[in-house]
């Protein structure tokens, strides 16, 4: 069986915070499986990212120790179908027809594996809906033909 649908690109921007940066990232690779192409930029280097948020990925069973920044560029902007971002104000160039989601959640920098569980799984939430609406095809929701998503 062949799919001649091509996989959705996800660029994901964060310049100021690595926990929701990781995990987010992390989240979109280890769920989206072949159906997402899953891009990072302008995250912080994983052995900076607060202990607690690996911790609370490796609960999960993400290992994001790996993980390696990426530098933010007109190109892999363009060249993505959703650009997500978190907390990026103008440092994002926005290009007409794109899609972009902007998140706002808390900043889990600081804090304990128990405080940043339920960031971990309150983004996992957010990525979950975030595939089903760039792959509907995948996973068909009642009314979702006309989605035209803005945040998650």
């Amino acid at each position: 069986m062949t799919d001649s649908a091509p996989r959705p690109s996800v660029l994901f921007v964060c310049v100021h915070n690595a926990g929701r940066s990781q995990m987010a990232a992390a989240f979109l690779t280890h769920l989206a499986g072949d159906t997402v192409e899953v891009r990072s930029a302008g995250s912080t280097p994983a052995d900076q990212v607060n202990p607690a948020v690996v911790e609370a990925m490796r609960e999960a069973g993400i290992d994001i120790s790996a993980e390696t920044p990426k530098v933010l560029t007109v190109e892999a902007v363009q060249a993505s179908d959703v650009v997500i971002t978190m907390g990026c104000g103008d440092t994002c160039p926005v290009f007409p027809g794109k899609t972009y989601l902007d998140w706002q959640l808390d900043d889990p920098a600081g804090r304990g594996v128990e405080a940043v569980r339920p960031i971990r799984d309150e983004i996992e939430r957010r990525v979950r809906a975030l595939i089903a609406q760039i792959t509907p095809s995948r996973n068909p929701a009642p009314g979702s033909a006309d989605r035209s998503p803005t945040t998650i």
